[in-house]
């Protein structure tokens, strides 16, 4: 009865929830609805007081050769374009495309960039474009890019690193519903469990852990949370070391959020979906102009509310609600001006999944809860403010300024199930299961943590010496904070008080009787701030050169109050107080050689650093600890097909952590940078359409990852890293059929990984803490009802394969079973 009462508790709250998300829905489209807003972009040049009013278009006209893009442009503008240069030339002349909301003249001015080319208005509806002379205007100007990043101003033809852009509609077709679902889509990353300090997304990238390298428009998302992609325009994956573009971290790479922002048409698009684990989820996109407000601005909203369960899994639960309204100020200006607000709650009961069971996950089965049902709980909450300003003082420079408050507030009480076959001498790899029983590990904290954070920057276009320049200069810094209060169940002897279960048959309701003791309570304040200079120099047609360098500044300041309980009883308090700083120089040079238009070939080099303080944690091990170092080196290949409709690339590298700290096995006090751990690998991916109605997008990575040198663990060096399979494999297609259906499917496949870089074999088999690799594929279809609703079905895990989906050195979760969402989509 007591889960009964429980599910309906929050069944209603959830509830409550939907019904005021679907009531403002309603109220935004009621508005927004009545007839179409005519947008128009003021001419301030030609007429200073804004009485001539031009007429705007959305363009989606992707890169590609100049004539392919040109068509477009005719067709969608309806005027006439002649070229004054010759006809068979026209092809091997590359546009960057444009996407968004500009004038005719504007969107000539973004398709030119870069090309040499000028273009005249020489009659109605009649334009000629030809080489640039004396009285030719300049048209060059920022271009609008993949990635909404000022620090990678160039296409990503031209960019030399491994990118991988997933777009928001790739997202819809998967039915996906948490950023971990939506980066399974990329090359050469592994899902992690969560951790005993933090909870929320953990991911390694090309072989290093990049829990802290996780971004939400260029700014860190430093909070410990399960992050949901109702908010997502795109999501960024940039490999190697990014120190430069970064700050600190990014060993392996980094993961960047794209956020949706307003735009100057109108639209509502509603989603609801149900599925076989109990899933009901509600989101909306509204989306309404103000053309008549500071010369072109938007409002929109986006709004969500999940609830589900995991198949295959008992107990656990999944609740979320998460609204992010965003106003755009001065769109057809020079300067604009975009604020947004995000908040975001869950209510979950967690799930740390199964135990090791000595070197291999325990025989199971999969749907085995060990936590208790009525005292484990994962509640968070996030709160971020953001403003943001965009000022083009020409058509040469454009200014930015960003900046962020963040709120993040997480109790958790989570169990960790652990078979202890260190300490009791009675269990063997041939004990029968039946008579072991599992520790329930308690992780309990309560913290909070803030992110104040200013970014500065200048994009400058511009020639020098004869040769093209594009220069991104900017600083940035501000205030990050953590203030965890940690409990434990472990009384002043040391013995669990909490009750144990079976390994075989575990009771989730059993009761909770645990006596609680505060452990410790850490506040953890750090200042940071870097400046940087990149700069891209087009050397000729086919040779670019890039260079950049940073210096950082990091300093911490860590206070705690330590308690131990004796057993003669009473509390002892102990009051550490550690202090670190940290100045560290990063640098990324590359040379791009672009054979065609179309196509670039690189070499790219650079750096990063690990300060021991960058999860916002400090020891008196690692207070006085230098930072790792990181290099990278990578040779690459990209390539635009079919007028950039369809992408191809491959790359060759190595990263290298050249002095990874250990601890002492026998004194935790003893910290040195003594390790180095190498990867080595080489990956390819496809990104587009192969044909006007098939899309298809598919990566697979190769890495041989291992540890070169080590003091402390001598044992481990040529050993995997943790967490880092050999080889990883992903393919989505989708394929558009007549009379409005679609059909889609995919898997990917994740090699075996192991638990531990520097302890990878157990002590009483000797051998290696290993998960299988595994298969798992999806399924989707679709049909379009009428122009605006749409039909959508999506099973997941088709062939129901029972695999260990994220690891941990100290415990397993299990993948979900087979599951179906069905959805109804509204567009209006």
């Amino acid at each position: 009865m007591s889960k009964k009462r429980d599910k309906k508790k929050r069944r209603n709250l959830c509830g409550h929830r939907a019904w005021l998300a679907m009531g403002t829905i309603a109220a935004y489209a009621a508005a927004g609805s009545g007839k179409a807003a005519i947008v128009y972009a003021q001419n301030t040049k030609s007429n200073p007081n804004g009485q001539a009013q031009l007429p705007v278009r959305r363009f989606d006209i992707a890169a590609g050769p100049l004539d392919v893009v040109i068509a477009q442009f005719e067709q969608a503008c309806g005027v006439n374009v002649q070229f004054s240069v010759p006809t068979e030339t026209v092809p091997g002349f590359k546009s960057p495309g444009v996407i968004g909301l500009y004038t005719q003249e504007q969107a000539l001015k973004h398709l030119l960039v870069g090309t040499g080319l000028s273009f005249a208005i020489t009659g109605q509806d009649q334009v000629t474009i030809g080489v640039k002379n004396a009285e030719s205007i300049e048209v060059h100007g920022i271009n609008t890019d993949t990635l909404a990043l000022s620090k990678f101003p160039v296409p990503l033809l031209d960019l030399p690193q491994s990118v991988n852009a997933i777009p928001k509609e790739i997202m819809e077709q998967q039915g996906s519903t948490t950023l971990r679902d939506v980066l399974r889509n990329t090359p050469g990353i592994s899902l992690a469990a969560g951790e005993g300090g933090s909870q929320g997304d953990n991911l390694t990238i090309r072989g290093f852990s990049a829990r802290n390298d996780i971004f939400l428009d260029g700014m860190r998302d430093f909070g410990s949370y399960y992050r949901d992609p109702f908010n997502y325009e795109q999501v960024d994956m940039l490999e190697g070391p990014a120190g430069v573009q970064f700050g600190r971290g990014s060993t392996g790479g980094v993961i960047n959020q794209e956020t949706k922002t307003p735009q100057l048409r109108p639209f509502v698009n509603m989603d609801g979906a149900f599925g076989t684990d109990i899933t009901r989820r509600f989101a909306a996109d509204v989306n309404q102009p103000l053309p008549d407000l500071a010369n072109g601005s938007a409002v929109r909203l986006n709004i969500m509310a999940h609830e589900a369960n995991v198949a295959a899994r008992d107990v656990v639960e999944n609740r979320r609600f998460g609204i992010a309204p965003s106003l755009a100020l001065g769109l057809q200006t020079p300067t604009r001006l975009n604020v947004g607000y995000f908040h975001f709650n869950e209510n979950d009961i967690p799930d740390y999944g199964i135990p090791w069971y000595f070197n291999r996950p325990a025989a199971v089965a999969r749907h085995n809860y060990y936590g208790f049902r009525e005292n484990n709980f994962l509640k968070t909450d996030v709160d971020m403010a953001t403003a943001k300003v965009d000022h083009e003082v020409n058509d040469h420079v454009l200014l930015r300024d960003q900046l962020r408050y963040a709120r993040y507030k997480r109790d958790a009480q989570i169990t960790e199930p652990q078979v202890n076959t260190k300490s009791s001498g009675t269990i063997t790899p041939s004990t029968p299961l039946d008579q072991i029983q599992v520790n329930r590990n308690q992780i309990v904290t309560d913290s909070v943590e803030s992110f104040l954070w200013d970014q500065a920057d200048a994009t400058v276009r511009g020639n020098l010496l004869g040769m093209k320049h594009t220069v991104v200069v900017g600083v940035e810094g501000g205030r990050e904070t953590s203030s965890p209060i940690r409990t434990t169940y472990n009384n002043p002897n040391a013995v669990n008080t909490v009750p144990t279960t079976s390994l075989l048959n575990p009771d989730e309701n059993q009761l909770f009787t645990g006596t609680p003791y505060i452990s410790s309570n850490t506040h953890v304040t750090t200042w940071s701030g870097g400046g940087y200079l990149l700069d891209t120099v087009e050397l000729s047609r086919q040779w670019q050169l890039s260079g950049a360098g940073r210096w950082d500044y990091f300093s911490a300041d860590y206070n705690a109050a330590n308690y131990t309980y004796p057993t003669s009883g009473g509390v002892t308090v102990q009051y550490p107080v550690f202090h670190q700083v940290v100045q560290q120089p990063t640098w990324r040079a590359a040379l791009v050689y672009k054979p065609v238009p179309f196509g670039s070939i690189y070499f790219d080099a650079g750096t990063s650093f690990n300060p021991s303080a960058e999860s916002l944690s400090l020891t008196q091990a690692t207070a006085a600890t230098p930072p790792e170092e990181n290099h990278t080196y990578e040779f690459g290949s990209k390539w635009d097909l079919r007028g950039g409709r369809f992408t191809a690339r491959g790359s060759l590298y190595r990263t290298q952590k050249e002095n990874a700290r250990e601890t002492s096995p026998t004194d935790s006090t003893l910290v040195v940078l003594a390790g180095t751990q190498r990867v080595d690998g080489v990956e390819a991916a496809v990104q587009g359409h192969v044909t006007d109605r098939w899309e298809l997008l598919s990566s697979y990575t190769y890495m041989h990852c291992e540890v070169v040198k080590s003091q402390f663990f001598p044992l481990s060096v040529g050993q995997p890293l943790a967490n880092a399979p050999r080889n990883l494999f992903n393919l989505w297609s989708e394929y558009r059929l007549p009379h409005g259906f679609e059909i889609g499917g995919g898997g990917n496949f994740v090699d075996s990984r192991r638990a531990s870089s520097t302890v990878p074999n157990d002590p009483t088999t000797n051998l290696p803490k290993q998960v299988p690799g595994y298969w798992a594929f999806n399924a989707m279809a679709k049909y379009q009802v009428t122009e605006r609703i749409t039909l959508q079905a999506n099973v997941y895990n088709l062939f129901n394969r029972d695999y260990v989906d994220q690891i941990h050195p100290s415990h397993l979760v299990p993948g979900a079973g087979t599951s179906g969402l069905f959805g109804l989509k509204f567009k209006f």
